[in-house]
């Protein structure tokens, strides 16, 4: 059996996988996390490389043993239940996540992130941060992403390029965070607008309980989403409750603030492009993850939270 220690070697930030399971038995097999699929005539057992994986969602007629959850966490996987295509995370629309339990996580960001979070004036200054990198993210992937090219998506449109320079001033000029959430909601609304357009999805509306495919990706691709914001805050050991954006009383609210910084350059076009593909939940769940890792998503929420709790500012 592995070290435990040899568990957690490769660092959080540069873990390849997440997994939704559904229809299957996640169980410790051999020193090993296997989940177990039945057919008609025999079982199959699939490995789960623990060591490399961040987050593992169970969706429907899945169950997991003592001993997997044991392993898990002393991998330092995040494990969330939720319902079926990986939606919703169970608690209703809130963040739900079994985070390994372990005291010895770095003290380090949650004693500098508490040094601004009292003050409202510096919530903002790091909620304006983290909207700035949102956009400095998109025009960079877009406009070196060649699959999203292919589709029709181009940064230096004059609608796209118009939008994002608009809430570029928008940001510097706001006066409290009420006024972020509002620009950065006519910005969101200009992004669906835009992918709607650019592929012929004209009937779209966006609503998180409609089913059609369009928001059942954004839906999906956005949980996915959470899933490495929530594996960024419990490395670095902030809790999810300290946000800067989406509201103090909100459960998981800092969790929603840094999914934001990789959502709308990877999420909403993906969403779009396979809703007017007509693809499987599966083949656009592995698009989603290919394009996390080829965009390093991960590196960049580390990257940014770390950056934004140990400014000089406050330090």
């Amino acid at each position: 059996m592995e070290q435990l220690t040899d568990l957690k070697a490769i660092l959080h930030s540069k873990r390849a996988n997440i997994y939704y399971l559904e229809k299957c038995r996640v169980l410790q097999k051999d020193g090993r996390v296997l989940y177990l699929t039945e057919a008609k005539d025999q079982n199959y057992y699939w490995n789960i490389p623990i060591a490399n994986t961040t987050v593992i969602l169970l969706g429907t007629g899945t169950s997991i043993t003592q001993a997997a959850m044991r392993m898990l966490a002393s991998a330092g996987v995040l494990v969330g239940f939720c319902g079926g295509g990986s939606t919703p995370l169970f608690s209703g629309s809130e963040i739900e996540w079994l985070t390994p339990q372990n005291e010895y996580r770095p003290t380090e960001y949650v004693q500098a992130w508490l040094k601004f979070w009292f003050e409202d004036s510096k919530r903002l200054t790091v909620a304006k941060a983290f909207q700035e990198a949102r956009v400095t993210y998109l025009k960079n992937i877009w406009a070196k992403d060649r699959d999203l090219k292919a589709e029709g998506f181009f940064v230096d449109d004059a609608e796209i390029n118009g939008a994002l320079n608009a809430y570029t001033e928008q940001i510097q000029n706001a006066q409290k965070v009420g006024d972020l959430l509002q620009r950065e909601a006519v910005l969101t609304k200009q992004l669906y607008r835009y992918a709607a357009k650019t592929t012929k999805l004209s009937n779209f509306v966006r609503e998180r309980e409609n089913t059609d495919l369009a928001n059942g990706f954004l839906n999906h691709g956005n949980y996915l989403a959470y899933g490495l914001a929530a594996t960024t805050l419990w490395v670095l050991g902030i809790p999810h409750g300290f946000a800067v954006m989406h509201g103090k009383t909100r459960r998981g609210a800092l969790v929603f603030d840094i999914a934001d910084l990789i959502k709308d350059t990877i999420v909403l076009p993906w969403a779009f492009i396979s809703a007017k593909e007509k693809v499987t939940e599966q083949e656009f769940r592995q698009q989603i993850l290919q394009k996390f890792t080829e965009h390093k998503a991960l590196d960049f929420m580390f990257d940014q939270v770390k950056q934004q709790a140990m400014r000089d500012d406050w330090l």
